[in-house]
């Protein structure tokens, strides 16, 4: 389902009703119809990102794929809140794998149906940024080098937050996690670290890569659908705010979600065969200032003293990733 430009009639407001919409150009989590990949209960925290995210990703690969879909995860939060034996959450054919070989099991069970020339079932493989980032990066390279036929989406909340928000790959600078406190002049985590995924994906030029926020519905949705158009490797970067680990309220998720993006610190785009094909435009850009406050990580920032020095390079991040993508405007 290709993304489509809505008329948005709420004047000074981004929202848009469905109710306005014809049945048919309305959302997969408005039809009553939806699939509820992921039910009722898990044991999530209130406000989970990665809980939202995993539910709009697989309800859309579902209605793309006409419910043939094979699922499965890596360990993390995910699988612990969803899966506590003997009792699941979802209504998918999934399966559990280790850490870090989620993009290996996804990829064998993408051969093993093919060998038995079941080209209609798809597979998503999908891991937190733990699993993906770091632990499972070598099989996710793989995976991609091999071109096999899988979608893997990594929902991202920034650090190992089922074992106790401990630094991960994609942990941002300067936030504080068990592992990168924020003591003396140390300002959390080190500037200068980490990986883009995304962008290391694109660098093995596979089918189809893209980034999006769970804040924007509409947008998330419409990339499971266009990754479901492409056979071979697919890449999909979700983030996804975590309440307990970024120590923001847990009615701030999709506020946080929409503030990563609106500051240019978190791009979003898509990108085919290595090289980004489309990018969603900052309808209003704020400084990342405004995203920082809100979450007890970045505390040590603002008290005792403010740490001007590191909120500026910080906002360098995201000027620069607004000229690299050329996010500007819209």
């Amino acid at each position: 389902m290709p993304a489509e430009r809505l008329k948005f009639y709420q004047t000074g407001s981004f929202a848009v009703g469905n109710r306005l919409l014809d049945p048919a150009r309305r959302s997969t989590q408005a039809d009553v119809n939806r699939a509820n990949s992921l039910t009722r209960g898990h044991r999530a925290c209130q406000g989970c990102g990665e809980a939202l995210g995993a539910r709009i990703v697989l309800d859309a690969a579902m209605r793309a794929t006409g419910g043939q879909l094979v699922v499965v995860n890596a360990t993390g939060c995910l699988e612990v809140f969803s899966t506590p034996y003997p009792e699941t959450s979802w209504r998918v054919p999934w399966l559990h794998s280790l850490f870090g070989n989620a993009p290996s099991v996804a990829s064998g069970v993408a051969m093993a149906l093919r060998a038995r020339g079941r080209t209609d079932i798809r597979v998503v493989g999908q891991g937190g940024d733990g699993g993906t980032v770091d632990i499972g990066f070598g099989s996710l390279s793989g995976m991609f080098e091999r071109d096999d036929d899988v979608l893997f989406v990594c929902y991202d909340n920034q650090a190992y937050m089922n074992t106790g928000v401990q630094r991960s790959g994609a942990t941002p600078p300067g936030a504080r996690t068990a592992t990168t406190q924020a003591v003396g002049p140390q300002p959390g985590n080190a500037f200068g670290q980490g990986k883009s995924a995304p962008l290391i994906a694109m660098a093995h030029e596979i089918p189809y890569v893209a980034t999006a926020s769970v804040a924007d519905l509409r947008d998330l949705e419409a990339k499971v659908f266009r990754a479901m158009e492409f056979r071979g490797a697919r890449y999909l970067h979700v983030l996804v705010p975590c309440p307990l680990g970024w120590g923001s309220g847990t009615a701030e998720t999709i506020r946080l979600g929409r503030l990563a993006v609106e500051t240019g610190l978190f791009p979003v785009f898509e990108a085919e065969r290595g090289e980004v094909v489309a990018v969603s435009p900052i309808r209003r850009r704020v400084p990342v200032e405004e995203y920082l406050r809100p979450q007890r990580r970045y505390a040590h920032l603002f008290d005792p003293v403010l740490r001007t020095d590191v909120i500026e390079r910080l906002q360098a991040m995201a000027d620069r990733n607004i000229r690299r993508f050329g996010l500007e405007g819209a």
